[in-house]
């Protein structure tokens, strides 16, 4: 692809004056086309431009001409970049067409706004665990369903401080959004962003201004009486026994439910086991067993479980609420969430706020409790800084107020 100019000699007026023709080469052909509206003498024209000598003529408009040459140019090259980013094998007509076509412009250069999110989430699972695919495909929805609600166009160069503030009011006023998910929704179109500005798809850089609260939430787990009780609770019902089993396991080993899910007999050794953390995508990681994780072991060792049974994480923590249910974990615990700065307080039994994720808290919680160095369980749970691993620090409240009560009961 290839644009030169040439001044049509064969076109001069009575005045001296020639129009300026675009020759452009593509895939063998070419387009031709006069540009309109300029017109110049053959003595001015210098490597594609209009070079004036206001000492000995007139004014001649040559800047307003050259200006227009320059936009002709810049046009051309649009629609050069077009066909080369779109894989479009075309000829002379497709140029002119465009050339004629007022509203083709820089614009066109851009892929639509979801369009190139959805390439983000594809080029993004080779890289980032299944658990941040479903969040990058949940957080898209959400902007789809906030651009249709409040009739904001979402595109690259519109995600600024005004779409922040439209954000923030439909996520607290329409969808009662808690705190954490909105700051979740806003921590996912600066990642977006980020991705598309270091692509060159957009040079808008307001995004990082944008601020994603995090609030403070009550840490839920099972105490070790709580975890007894459910651990050795009869449940009539096979499914239910199967959930509990995998629950206690996780809250007695500190594996998260991924791990649960592909572990396999060629990881369990007699006194530990050896597999690879999919979420932290740690290699050669150790945990110990103990007398629960290997009673759980071998209650599934030779059966079609082995080593574990195996469910979908909807349908365990659906269980699992149940399971705890019956099993009596039904103490009721008072939660605070803030949507945007309204206060909202709830009480709940305990077994309602039970779930998958509630098992590694579990896990670090009591082995504080039981006297584990923190070194130990940030080693065993794979937490490999202190950042990360200051939510579970907290649970150590009861320990502390524990040892607090017991020793200023010796007075």
């Amino acid at each position: 692809m290839e644009l030169k100019f040439d001044v049509r000699k064969d076109k001069i007026n009575k005045n001296g004056l020639c129009p300026i023709r675009a020759d452009i080469s593509i895939n063998g052909e070419r387009a031709r086309k006069t540009i309109i509206g300029i017109k110049t003498s053959i003595k001015d024209w210098k490597n594609n431009r209009i070079k004036a000598n206001l000492k000995n003529e007139k004014y001649n408009f040559h800047d307003e001409y050259n200006t227009k040459i320059k936009e002709f140019e810049d046009k051309v090259d649009i629609i050069f970049r077009y066909i080369r980013s779109n894989n479009l094998k075309v000829g002379k007509d497709y140029i002119i067409e465009k050339l004629n076509d007022q509203s083709f412009g820089k614009n066109n250069l851009t892929k639509d706004f979801f369009s190139l999110y959805q390439e983000y989430i594809d080029k993004s699972k080779n890289r980032v665990v299944p658990g941040s695919i479903k969040r990058y495909k949940s957080n898209r929805k959400f902007f789809q369903d906030f651009e249709e609600s409040t009739g904001y166009t979402m595109h690259f160069d519109s995600i600024n401080l005004e779409f922040y503030e439209k954000l923030t009011v439909y996520c607290f006023e329409e969808r009662n959004t808690l705190n954490n998910y909105f700051g979740k929704l806003v921590t996912g179109i600066k990642a977006f962003m980020n991705w598309a500005f270091e692509r060159d798809f957009h040079d808008n850089i307001t995004f990082k201004k944008f601020y994603a609260p995090k609030d403070r939430i009550e840490v839920i787990y099972l105490t070790i009486d709580e975890l007894k009780k459910l651990y050795y609770f009869d449940f009539k019902n096979p499914k239910l026994t199967k959930v509990r089993d995998l629950y206690c396991f996780s809250s007695f080993s500190g594996l998260r439910f991924s791990d649960l899910k592909n572990l396999k007999s060629s990881n369990i050794y007699d006194e530990y086991l050896r597999f690879n953390i999919q979420k932290t995508k740690t290699i050669d990681h150790i945990t110990p067993l103990n007398k629960f994780t290997k009673e759980i072991l071998f209650k599934y060792k030779d059966t079609i479980y082995e080593p574990l049974p195996k469910i979908s994480s909807q349908k365990f923590n659906e269980y699992l609420k149940i399971a705890c249910e019956k099993a009596k974990i039904n103490q009721m615990v008072n939660i605070t969430r803030y949507v945007g700065s309204r206060r909202i307080d709830k009480e709940v039994p305990k077994y309602q706020l039970i779930s998958s994720h509630t098992a590694k808290k579990t896990f670090v919680s009591n082995s504080i409790a039981l006297g584990v160095s923190l070194e130990v369980i940030k080693q065993i749970t794979g937490n490999k800084g202190d950042k990360s691993f200051d939510t579970y620090k907290y649970l150590s409240k009861a320990t502390i107020t524990s040892q607090i009560t017991e020793n200023w009961n010796k007075i």
